[in-house]
């Protein structure tokens, strides 16, 4: 009887699966945390991932943490990737530099396509610059540190000439006369320069924490933008300081 229950065990375990040693020995191994596979792009794709993954990385880490490994790491591809398609750093800056005067450009002409008064289209230029410098501060900040930029790649020449003529025609509108950006009289410098020049200034202060302490004094819920459309608005009064 044991002879017999020792054969139909044997025969059974025959006919079992196999079952793994362990649970680990049955799982694929796991990568690394944090590690990243490396993605396969379409041709043609892949400069745009790496674009879309710099600016993910410089608004989260800033522009300290921005390195072509950085973004390739992010992008999750080998890190000769970028220098690729790039060259280096300050080409993948440029590039960057290139996209935001694009988003910049294409908010503030659908903030001025929206408005309906002329009132509102005098401030949706500029609401729209500092709204746009708020949600992208990364991007904004880079835009304009000429150090950091080679200005005669193509893409962002382009993009930054773009910028510069939508404010020169928005002030023309403003003075109701054409401009040319390629040659302006002085009164059409100094007002383009002022304009610029103030709305800037007012996003640098803002995006830098400066303006906490006038909005403070003010009366309770003022915002920034309402601080910046009572600028835009309010007449230039006094005398300049004599000699």
């Amino acid at each position: 009887m044991a002879k017999t229950d020792t054969n139909s065990e044997t025969a059974r375990g025959a006919r079992a699966p196999k079952r793994p040693t362990s649970v680990a020995a049955s799982r694929p191994a796991r990568r690394a945390a944090g590690a990243k596979t490396e993605t396969p792009y379409h041709h043609g794709a892949l400069r745009e991932a790496l674009l879309q993954a710099a600016e993910r990385v410089l608004e989260r880490d800033g522009l300290g943490g921005l390195t072509l490994r950085a973004v390739a790491r992010e992008a999750g591809v080998s890190h000769a990737a970028p220098t690729h398609h790039f060259g280096d750093l300050t080409g993948l800056l440029s590039e960057l530099a290139a996209v935001g005067f694009r988003q910049f450009n294409a908010a503030m002409a659908s903030s001025c396509d929206a408005a309906t008064t002329p009132l509102g289209r005098a401030l949706a230029r500029p609401k729209a610059y500092v709204a746009y410098a708020q949600a992208h501060p990364g991007m904004y900040g880079i835009m304009f540190r000429t150090e950091r930029l080679d200005y005669s790649r193509p893409s962002l020449h382009e993009a930054a000439e773009a910028s510069f003529a939508g404010l020169a025609n928005a002030i023309g509108a403003m003075r109701q006369e054409q401009i040319s950006g390629d040659a302006l009289t002085m009164e059409q410098g100094a007002a383009i320069a002022r304009a610029w020049s103030m709305v800037h200034g007012f996003t640098t202060l803002l995006l830098d924490g400066r303006l906490e302490d006038i909005l403070g004094r003010l009366p309770e819920g003022t915002t920034a933008e309402r601080l910046l459309e009572s600028m835009l608005t309010a007449p230039i009064s006094g005398k300049l300081p004599g000699p």
